[in-house]
């Protein structure tokens, strides 16, 4: 019988680079020697004020036309989209 296959862990764990060196925030119980796999969390984005205040009067126009029940439900929206790419 072969043995199951192990699927990899996620754990987030925050920190911030000191001197050249990844410093985390609070302890870690991981083996001495463990592999870990890095990802670098940018702050903010590129949107310039200009874009930032269209997408905030989008997702303004978005909520109003849900309150006015003018919406497709999720469920008809992946229907369509499924019976497109078929």
């Amino acid at each position: 019988m072969a043995a199951p296959k192990l699927e990899p862990m996620t754990l987030t764990i925050r920190g911030q680079v000191r001197g050249g060196r990844l410093l985390v925030d609070e302890p870690i119980d991981l083996p001495d020697g463990c592999e870990v796999a890095l990802a670098m969390v940018e702050d903010g984005d590129d949107l310039d004020d200009e874009d930032r205040a269209r997408l905030h009067d989008a997702i303004r126009a978005g909520q109003a036309e849900m309150d006015r029940g003018e919406g497709i439900p999720a469920r008809e929206v992946v229907a369509l989209l499924r019976a497109k790419h078929r």
